[in-house]
């Protein structure tokens, strides 16, 4: 049976290597007689499993002893209320720059807690753009700045780290966190949703600087609390254990490729040619500002949107799947994030070239 390519943007794609890996230690992890999943989180071998990853994640993103790692539960969704929780101290407001789906939700859930100020959108553009930062509206008493380096509904992605200045700047990288390097010394938090470039779903890694530790609200609760998780090497409770070694098996699959440098290049390569092919096609658009689309979603529109169902059809029968873009913007996207195989978008393009001569 072959694999099909998965365009899926989330749960997405995982390399073959690590799904074949973690099929061969299924019913024994290296002699213990048993699965990862039937582990004690507090045995030996569950405890090597989880600190091997976070070295490993660490030498992937460069993330210095000046940072704690958290792999949390939850996803990245529970972090829009973790963070203003955790961060906002004795501070009462906190900076937002809204620039899609993801960052209107985050938006959302930090007016529960804080006084959220917006310092600048792209609403009245319908986030095709991202506003120069010199227009932005932030606050010097801000107890942090939040963005979203990549909206995974929209296909829009900053091309630059905002400056923040002394505030803390907080990112959500769910689906660009490991595509490319990043200093994680210009952030005081990110977090990513571990289901697009990490590995499955149901954990989130926190990444935050030691100094913003400590400074929960006493209401917060104690399994959102960032000190509590980190003084207890982010096994509290039981942690999820199995897309913690799964996690762990992706972050040695990207060594093995020459790490996010490496990665970071055929990434850029495989955007390149899939949006080079939608320009140059009349029968195929894609709305985004071309200096801020995204390496990681690719949203495109057919000439005409009553051959969007037979379009779908003929991918899925091509083995081209989960191309349907988000109900709330519709037309297509292709998430091509670190384990999509350059393969895959070649097989795209051509079944999208074949798609319009026929139909165009």
């Amino acid at each position: 049976m072959s694999r099909a390519f998965n365009f899926c943007a989330g749960p997405a794609t995982l390399p073959e290597a690590v799904l074949k890996q973690a099929q061969s230690e299924m019913l024994d992890w290296r002699g213990t007689g048993m699965s990862v999943m039937e582990m004690s989180h507090r045995s030996d071998e569950f405890v090597n499993i989880a600190e091997t990853a976070e070295q490993d994640l660490r030498e992937l993103a460069g993330i210095s002893d000046d940072y704690a790692v958290l792999f949390m539960q939850g996803g990245a969704s529970s972090q829009f209320a973790t963070i203003p929780l955790n961060l906002l101290g004795d501070k009462t407001s906190a900076d937002y720059v809204n620039t899609g789906i993801w960052s209107k939700k985050a938006i959302a859930e930090a007016k529960r807690y804080a006084d959220v100020n917006v310092a600048a959108s792209s609403e009245d553009t319908g986030f095709t753009t991202i506003p120069e930062q010199s227009v932005w509206n932030t606050r010097a008493d801000a107890a942090y700045l939040h963005y979203t380096p990549n909206e995974t509904i929209g296909g829009l992605e900053y091309d630059f780290i905002p400056d923040s200045g002394d505030v803390p700047l907080v990112a959500d990288m769910s689906s660009t966190m490991l595509s490319r390097p990043v200093d994680v010394n210009k952030f005081g938090l990110i977090y990513a949703g571990a289901q697009k470039n990490i590995g499955p779903s149901g954990l989130v890694v926190v990444i935050i600087r030691k100094d913003l530790l400590g400074k929960a609200r006493q209401q917060t609760p104690t399994m959102m609390n960032y000190q509590v998780i980190a003084d207890n090497g982010s096994m509290y409770n039981t942690p999820a254990t199995y897309s913690w070694y799964l996690a762990g098996l992706v972050f040695k699959w990207l060594k093995e490729q020459g790490g996010v440098q490496a990665m970071g290049e055929i990434n850029a390569r495989k955007a390149r040619k899939l949006y080079d092919f939608i320009d140059g096609n009349d029968f195929y658009a894609n709305p985004i500002d071309p200096r801020f689309r995204s390496w990681m979603n690719v949203p495109f529109t057919l000439a005409d949107d009553a051959l969007n169902s037979e379009f779908l059809k003929g991918a899925d029968a091509r083995g081209l799947l989960n191309l349907k873009g988000h109900r709330s913007v519709g037309g297509m996207r292709a998430s091509i994030y670190n384990a999509m195989p350059e393969e895959g978008v070649d097989a795209l393009i051509d079944y999208m070239a074949e798609f319009a001569k026929e139909r165009g």
